[in-house]
């Protein structure tokens, strides 16, 4: 809240080089009356907001979907959006209500009713989808709609509370249309954001047209945005190459990014530190070879964050020792002091796997999106770790959906796997990540660890917070549920005759394609 300072460095340059022809500095009409088109390598796993907790599915869902709450950009502190008002009310701060706001409909033009928030959030709960974002509300125990309020109850008290209901989780769908029990499986959208879903085609394109009757804290749209979906990052660039898309946003490939001159190309390019993180999950279920505690802090002594950063990603993310990545509030680095670097690591591991009486070499299955980057990384993890002649690592690459099914499922003993924060607090790294019946899908529960992150919501001044983070923190790199890797830095091209690019990244979650237009 008031004491988080998510570091974000903006960097917009809009250069010229020499020798570039007069049609890409001064674009037609015609041109202009065309959509513009962003390239992502981020996938949707699902259009119904009850089945999703993934960056791609999100960041649709913020642009065709409202939630009560919302951010502005680079704020922490979520503003009104579908709601008119809303705040805690007695004196217990576990009832939290809101005032809907008059005059919204759905895109197919029925009437947004507090009936519908209240249907939205028990249909989410109720289906528990395995990676859906149920668990972002473990507070939750009722919602009820009263005329056009809806008030929420809590069991505990939760400052981070209206913090999730700006996210994707809270997202407004229309009772008529979306099953109470199932997911929706079919491409079409009833929502009331700034956008309407015209076109969708699954791992290609969605076309987005303004929605004349959105109602809310954003500005309307005035420009409608196709989104293309590229499978890898090489494929991205290729369409940027070749002037297919004229702005483009995760994943560029990380060679390309550390080599680029915006001055040599003639375009925009904006520069964000973020909170975008990635680790090593371990599956702690009694069937996997992690599920031994000496085994996952071996991994995690063997790791060398370094040879990953500059490797693989050509420096284009930085190592990281902790859970809660810099920049927010009661960030530490406890995996740089428990466990050794350089020649000391290979004995300290073979120790500790000896003193647990862990036969060696330990082999197990280490699994990651599908993808040139993350094959890398993988590779480079299987080198560490197997020139130590303590383990033998066995690789397996899946496409993203089934690699979301197999994680959940169990079906692998490790994973990559990256994150990105649903909201701009600390609490984004803990809960989600490390309490019970996490969205990591790992089976790990700690009761001291959730003991802790509820004492962290209590705070409504977040640097009261720091000390239980801290130790949380500290009882993560002793249990070893996953391994920090790395924070990187987000990246953002845009042709020079589209404004608005550097919104898609500010550090908020929100993905403001109604931002875009042209010059």
């Amino acid at each position: 809240m008031r004491s988080i300072h998510v570091r974000i460095i903006t960097i917009c340059v809009l250069l010229v080089a020499a020798g570039v022809g007069a049609w890409q500095l001064l674009p037609t009409d015609e041109g202009k009356n065309r959509p513009i088109s962003v390239g992502t390598t981020d996938d949707v796993s699902s259009l119904d907001p009850a089945g999703a907790y993934d960056a791609g599915s999100w960041a649709v869902y913020g642009n065709v979907y409202q939630s009560l709450l919302t951010f502005e950009p680079g704020s922490t502190n979520p503003v009104p959006d579908a709601a008119d008002t809303c705040g805690f009310t007695g004196t217990s701060l576990t009832t939290y209500t809101c005032t809907l706001r008059e005059g919204l409909v759905f895109s197919n033009g029925r009437e947004v009713t507090a009936r519908d928030v209240e249907y939205s959030f028990d249909r989410m709960l109720g289906i528990a989808a395995d990676v859906g974002p149920a668990a972002l509300f473990p507070t939750l125990e009722s919602v009820t709609a009263r005329g056009r309020e809806v008030v929420f109850e809590l069991s505990a008290r939760d400052a981070t509370f209206p913090l999730k209901l700006a996210t994707g989780a809270g997202a407004i769908v229309d009772s008529t249309r979306y099953p109470e029990d199932r997911l929706r499986e079919d491409t079409a959208v009833d929502g009331s954001g700034p956008y309407v879903l015209a076109e969708y085609q699954p791992g290609v394109r969605a076309l987005l047209e303004p929605n004349p009757h959105y109602r809310g804290a954003m500005a309307r749209p005035g420009t409608p945005v196709e989104v293309r979906y590229f499978a890898e990052g090489e494929q991205l660039a290729a369409a940027w190459r070749s002037g297919d898309i004229d702005v483009t946003h995760r994943q560029l490939p990380p060679q390309m990014i550390s080599t680029f001159d915006p001055s040599e190309e003639g375009v925009q390019m904006t520069e964000a530190t973020t909170a975008e993180i990635r680790s090593v999950v371990f599956d702690v279920r009694e069937d996997s070879p992690m599920a031994e505690k000496a085994v996952r802090r071996a991994v995690a002594t063997l790791i060398d964050r370094h040879r990953i950063a500059d490797g693989p990603h050509h420096s284009t993310v930085e190592p990281l020792y902790s859970l809660i990545p810099r920049g927010f509030v009661g960030h530490s680095t406890p995996f740089f002091d428990l466990y050794p670097d350089g020649d000391r690591a290979v004995e300290q591991a073979r120790k500790l796997l000896r003193d647990a009486g862990v036969d060696t070499p330990v082999s197990f299955t280490y699994a990651h999106r599908a993808g040139e980057t993350w094959a890398a990384e993988a590779v480079e993890l299987r080198r560490q770790l197997e020139t130590s002649g303590l383990f033998r690592v066995k690789i397996v690459s899946a496409e993203w959906k089934e690699f979301q099914k197999g994680y959940a499922n169990g079906a692998y003993d490790a994973y990559g796997l990256g994150w990105l924060p649903d909201f701009p607090d600390s609490d984004s790294f803990t809960q989600p990540l490390v309490g019970r019946d996490n969205a990591l899908q790992n089976a790990y529960a700690d009761s001291r660890v959730d003991r802790l992150i509820a004492a962290t919501q209590q705070y409504g001044d977040r640097s009261r917070a720091v000390d239980d983070f801290k130790e949380i923190q500290a009882r993560v790199a002793e249990d070893v549920p996953l391994v920090p890797l790395w924070q990187k830095k987000d990246y953002v091209l845009s042709s020079p005759d589209v404004t608005g690019s550097q919104y898609l990244s500010d550090g908020t979650g929100i993905w403001r394609l109604w931002r875009l237009s042209w010059l």
